[in-house]
């Protein structure tokens, strides 16, 4: 069994090898935070959410965990074949869910008389006997109820468990021609709970997420209970056994992006008490509350490490506000920019029936039209203080950096177009099938980031072996070469193209940000004036959120400080166990080089010799629009909010005169 193990480990540590290669290509960043907090031995649990990455997010948890875990992977996925090649390398453990097998109902079905008879449904050219059985569950149209059958009296008739409460769902079954319905088979999962149970048993770890499947949503959705059964079951079943449970929370700054960044969080591990393991022995009602009060413990372990609002919108608020916080003389890593965006939205949700909140909410959604009206991101808005002849030198310094770094990446990008079409294709296809199946997707979003991942995967040595081969066919054909050339000059192209891919991916990604300043250029050039007043707009913004935060902030956490938001950080403890823990990567390296090499060239001070003290404020060389660090200088102003005006901002375009005016009128307020 031990030789069993050893051979498994040792395949596992070469896929991981050759998917975090993958990973480092396809993000930008990925930093981990709070893994000091993970127990290096005995049986784990990762609870991980929210799932917005189907595929991608266990190999995130994979390369950060610092342990050898086993995932739980849906069967419909391990019937398909790459996945099924991939997925059997890394300890899967296959669990066939209800909603992957439902079948569509026959006919339709109705509730006939909800007060004297509320737990019988009717059909109407139903086939009850041959498609349903007691214990299975019918599923109404989107989303909108579940019903737990209890007996079939016949093909048109049946009993439910319980009497229905739900709004939409009676709306649904007392309609005259009924309703459409699915039928979701009871499945029996005690293997997959025995499999779990031995390998805790063993010291071994498990990811799973609780969510049930991935999604596109801005808030967590239900837990499922299957992973209190299973941390509690082991312990039931292996006494002495302590299961503990790591809430891991996954944050991405644009989840389906080619080269996005991500922030993993591991939370403080969950005990679970002796206590709850013997109520949950004793079965019944005592086993549902043992389950339920775990669940809960869970949930909550999961909201401290993950940002969580009701819709897009909201997020979009927030994350605004905290771009327009200033707390004093500090900038932040995009782990604690996730922090920050947490303790928004917790603050958010205790305060957003405030009149300075409502308020303030207002502003920055005029505040975001009139970014959209300019153009511009809300970074870019302090780099549009030039003027003039400086403005003019500097667009056209830039351009001709950016016709440097399109040159530099045109051959790889060239080599690599056939594999980013292909993904773009297919990655939005099976978005679509996977939308087109799913109740919860908003936009099939989750799904998009894995398929160009696999693609990638499958792509990239096929495309790098065909090229090969054509340099060898053109080497035969060559009558002034020696054997010995024509047998090296493949070896070479093969060797040399996945560099060469990869430095011209690194000179693209820098074009874009240069391409992407040139903006607030351009229009600090073409309406000087126009833009001096959003300035003063968003600094007169800043200054209103920052008062009303630290106002409230020590009413919502007690170690609040406005000079020092992570005073608490535990960061630099992190730092020393993490780095330790082994040498940088190729794409560490390259990634330091090339990104100094690219600062260096958008060092305007060292050409024209004249600072541009808001370019200095702001990390400028951010594509991504949900990721703007703090003011570096951020003191501050001792102004209050009534001691300036807002000025209106003069239009030169008549399409969204009316709009703009209006937005303005907000901030005159």
């Amino acid at each position: 069994m031990k030789s069993k193990y050893r051979r498994a480990d040792l395949l596992y540590d070469c896929v991981v090898w050759l998917f975090n290669i993958m990973l480092d290509v396809f993000f930008r960043e990925i930093r981990p935070r709070g893994s000091h907090k993970v127990p290096l031995e005995g049986p784990l649990i990762f609870v991980a959410a929210p799932h917005a990455n189907q595929f991608v997010d266990p190999l995130i948890v994979m390369r950060e965990c610092n342990r050898r875990v086993s995932f739980l992977i849906a069967a419909k996925s391990m019937r398909q074949k790459a996945i099924r090649f991939l997925a059997s390398l890394v300890h899967p453990i296959p669990v066939e869910r209800p909603q992957d097998i439902a079948e569509a109902g026959k006919g339709r079905i109705q509730l006939l008389n909800s007060k004297t008879e509320p737990l019988r449904i009717t059909g109407i050219d139903t086939k009850f006997t041959q498609q349903l059985k007691p214990t299975d569950i019918i599923t109404l149209p989107r989303n909108s109820g579940k019903l737990q059958v209890s007996q079939i009296i016949s093909d048109t008739e049946l009993l439910i468990s319980s009497e229905i409460k739900d709004r939409r769902t009676l709306e649904h079954l007392t309609r005259e021609d009924g309703t459409s319905f699915k039928c979701l088979p009871h499945i029996d999962q005690d293997a997959v709970y025995e499999r779990v149970y031995s390998e805790l048993n063993h010291g071994r770890c498990i990811t799973i997420f609780p969510e049930g499947g991935s999604h596109d949503r801005a808030e967590m959705l239900p837990l499922k209970a299957g992973v209190t059964i299973m941390a509690l079951g082991a312990m039931a079943a292996y006494p002495g056994l302590n299961v503990k449970i790591v809430p891991c929370g996954l944050n991405y700054f644009h989840a389906h992006r080619f080269r996005s960044r991500a922030v993993i969080e591991f939370g403080k591990p969950i005990t679970i008490s002796h206590e709850l393991v013997e109520q949950f022995k004793r079965g019944g009602q005592e086993k549902r509350e043992a389950c339920s009060y775990l669940l809960d413990t869970i949930y909550y372990a999961l909201k401290s490490v993950t940002v969580n609002t009701a819709n897009d919108q909201t997020l979009m608020v927030i994350q605004a506000a905290r771009r327009l916080y200033k707390p004093a003389h500090r900038r932040l890593h995009i782990a604690q920019v996730v922090d920050l965006n947490r303790r928004f939205v917790i603050g958010y949700n205790l305060y957003k029936d405030d009149p300075r909140v409502i308020d303030l909410q207002q502003k920055v959604l005029a505040y975001n039209q009139l970014l959209k009206y300019h153009g511009l991101k809300d970074h870019q808005v302090p780099e549009v203080n030039l003027r003039g002849w400086r403005t003019f030198f500097l667009l056209c310094y830039r351009v001709m950096i950016f016709i440097v770094w399109g040159l530099l990446s045109f051959p790889g990008s060239i080599l690599n177009l056939p594999i980013v079409i292909t993904a773009k294709f297919i990655s939005m296809k099976k978005a679509k099938e996977a939308l087109a199946s799913s109740s919860v997707k908003i936009r099939g979003r989750d799904v998009l980031a894995t398929w160009k991942f696999l693609v990638g995967l499958v792509l990239i040595p096929s495309l790098y072996g065909m090229y090969t081969l054509i340099v060898f066919w053109l080497c035969l054909k060559s009558n002034q070469m020696s054997w010995f050339q024509k047998l090296l000059m493949p070896i070479i192209t093969w060797t040399c193209l996945p560099f060469i891919s990869y430095a011209s991916m690194r000179f693209a990604e820098n074009g874009i940000d240069v391409f992407k300043s040139l903006r607030p250029l351009y229009v600090a050039l073409y309406d000087p004036d126009s833009t001096a007043n959003l300035r003063e707009i968003r600094e007169k913004l800043s200054q209103d959120i920052t008062k009303v935060i630290n106002e409230i902030g020590p009413s919502v956490f007690s170690d609040f400080d406005p000079d020092n938001v992570f005073r608490n950080d535990s960061t630099s403890k992190e730092s020393v166990s993490e780095l330790a823990s082994g040498g940088r990567t190729f794409s560490q390296v390259a990634n330091e080089f090339l990104t100094g090499t690219a600062k260096a060239l958008l060092d305007d001070s060292s050409i024209f010799n004249w600072t541009r003290q808001e370019e200095e404020d702001f990390e400028s060389n951010s594509d991504e629009e949900l990721l703007y660090l703090l003011d570096k200088e951020g003191t501050v102003s001792t102004a209050s909010a009534s001691d300036t005006e807002y000025y209106p901002i003069e239009r030169k375009r008549k399409g969204l005169r009316k709009r703009n005016n209006q937005n303005h009128q907000l901030f005159k307020k």
